[in-house]
């Protein structure tokens, strides 16, 4: 949500009020920042909100999965990732559009619009999988 603000007169300035728009997906993409260096921008897939049984978890326990979780989905590549020959010889680990295993806290954490993102380096993915459901941390 964007909250425009209305002044009055521009030689003497004040908020007289204000406006909100709701930001459209696309907007709110455009806000996403562009990872610089061997950086990778992922996003943390939405954990399931019951356990297979049909209970319900607890807010603290989604906190948890999500914090402490293992899988992420590659969101962008930085212009520098994996360019480095001598350290990846078979080329890209991953690339946009995979999911990928790495080390719980793995990378720094951001949230955007309520929604986790991490910034992890190149060198952190330890896997690629073709379908994350199923995948937990023990």
């Amino acid at each position: 949500m964007s909250k425009i603000l209305i002044g009055s007169n521009p030689n003497n300035p004040q908020v007289v009020g204000s406006y909100q728009t709701e930001d459209t997906n696309e907007e709110k993409a455009a806000q996403l920042p562009t990872p610089s260096g061997y950086r990778i921008l992922c996003a943390i897939p939405e954990a399931d909100k019951e356990y297979d049984s049909g209970l319900a978890k607890a807010d603290i326990t989604m906190r948890n999965e999500e914090v402490l979780t293992t899988v992420l989905f590659v969101v962008a590549l930085g212009p520098e990732a994996y360019k480095d020959e001598s350290k990846f010889p078979s080329g890209a680990w991953c690339k946009k559009g995979d999911f990928i295993l790495v080390r719980p806290n793995s990378g720094s954490r951001l949230l955007i619009h309520g929604r986790e993102f991490r910034l992890i380096n190149d060198d952190s993915v330890e896997a690629v999988v073709l379908d994350p459901r199923g995948i937990s941390r023990k």
